[in-house]
């Protein structure tokens, strides 16, 4: 015969409440010593298994978005970006344009914060909905090695699969024909069913630079300008202005 703690771990697990199973003869030893009441042990021990759900679930949503770091909109420096209203970074926050399936296009030189704006807004989306996170020379590597590589193939199904894409540094390279054809059938897929934050240093006129073809950037530029909000970001570099320094203050 088992033991009563061992069988109740198991009828935990049975329940598929593993991590109250984890810690239930902790916690019967806590609950002896502070003499908890029956409610109290099975408040603390149902919360005990909800926070570590919460926490799976964010380790698996961030594993899932690719996110190269954390940056989270309250580390957003909004009083050091004078083109974003408060007004409007709440409403980017509340996230209706991405129920409605709208693009971000966010737009400014470089450090002014908009792979910050980007990631933070992709942290903000819960509720199931998975968000991915890709370099612009990063897909485009992707996309040529999909035919040949399971693991490319993979990551291409991940991000066709996604409620929303960043696509960060769009100007980071230019493409050659075959390139741009392969970014074009991309946006095509995710066109009316995902929302893109797409970031550059140059403008949507002068997108047609980097993809070589004219027809082809038309063509890109219908898709995810057909309900897309521009943000056009300015100010100072945050890198340079807060970069550290081996120099110490005298």
């Amino acid at each position: 015969m088992k033991e009563p703690v061992a069988e109740l771990k198991q009828t935990l697990k049975i329940l598929n409440l593993t991590e109250a199973a984890q810690i239930i003869d902790q916690s019967l030893m806590e609950a002896e010593q502070a003499q908890w009441t029956c409610r109290e042990f099975l408040e603390r021990l149902l919360h005990y298994e909800i926070v570590r759900r919460e926490e799976k679930q964010l380790a698996r949503r961030y594993k899932w978005a690719s996110f190269p770091e954390l940056k989270t909109l309250d580390e957003y420096r909004l009083e050091e970006q004078p083109s974003l209203s408060k007004r409007q970074f709440q409403q980017l926050r509340e996230l209706l344009w991405l129920e409605q399936n709208y693009n971000l296009i966010l737009l400014g030189p470089p450090g002014v914060g908009k792979t910050h704006l980007a990631i933070g807004l992709g942290i903000e989306v819960k509720n199931g909905r998975k968000v991915s996170f890709v370099t612009m020379d990063t897909l485009i590597h992707l996309l040529k090695t999909q035919l040949i590589s399971r693991s490319s193939q993979y990551k291409v199904k991940r991000l066709l699969h996604s409620d929303l894409v960043i696509l960060d540094d769009l100007m980071f390279m230019a493409m050659d024909r075959n390139e741009a054809n392969m970014f074009f059938q991309f946006i095509n897929k995710l066109y009316g069913q995902t929302s893109i934050i797409l970031t550059s240093n140059k403008g949507p006129e002068d997108w047609g630079e980097l993809l070589g073809d004219q027809a082809i950037t038309t063509a890109i530029l219908d898709r995810i300008l057909h309900k897309s909000e521009v943000i056009q970001l300015n100010g100072d570099s945050y890198r340079l202005k807060y970069r550290q320094t081996i120099f110490q203050n005298a």
